[in-house]
């Protein structure tokens, strides 16, 4: 007969949590990788700017999903953490600051998309653009949670195999077009 050890409540809801935030860090990276790429417009060709823009607004609403998941998680654990904690930045230790500082970015970065309508289109690409910082907390909240777990070494190949794109697209996001012409990376325009 097969021995199955006693888990606990606690071990299944960290272990859901632990999941969830490597899936979101890697929809994050993805999300904002595909976001630059719908922006620039690098990609039009491939299936047209709308199908682009739709897949990027998955691609953001899934990684919130997983997030929220990975904080519910600490909720929910018998001896979990208060939700002020969770949920208001500078309660906890700074790297759960970061943590709470990227989704509430994040957050604010999609409902930004549904308030365009209403506002300018500069305020709205001011507040869209939140998701950059967002972004760099995220990864600040990831590196610092690993390091204070000991999993570091376990989880960074899989990190910065995933952050190198984002940051690489980022950068060429950064660089003026004239230089990517020049160094053939971008047709001229008309």
């Amino acid at each position: 007969m097969l021995e199955i050890a006693a888990a606990s409540h606690d071990d299944g809801v960290r272990e859901l949590s632990i999941l969830s935030a490597r899936l979101a860090y890697a929809l994050m990276c993805l999300t904002l990788t595909w976001g630059v790429l719908v922006s620039t417009g690098w990609f039009d060709r491939l299936t047209g700017r709308h199908a682009l823009r739709a897949s990027h607004q998955v691609f953001a609403t899934i990684t919130l999903a997983f997030a929220f998941v990975h904080g519910v998680g600490f909720l929910v654990m018998d001896n979990g953490l208060p939700l002020g904690r969770i949920i208001i930045p500078f309660t906890g230790p700074l790297r759960d600051t970061f943590g709470t500082l990227a989704f509430e970015g994040m957050l604010a970065a999609s409902i930004a998309v549904g308030l365009k309508r209403w506002t300018t289109y500069w305020r709205w690409l001011w507040i869209h653009r939140l998701a950059y910082p967002a972004f760099a907390l995220g990864v600040l909240h990831a590196f610092f949670q690993a390091l204070a777990r000991g999993t570091l070494s376990t989880v960074a190949l899989g990190g910065l195999t995933l952050l190198i794109p984002a940051v690489l697209v980022i950068a060429l996001r950064l660089v003026p077009p004239k230089a990517l012409e020049a160094a053939g990376l971008a047709e001229g325009g008309p």
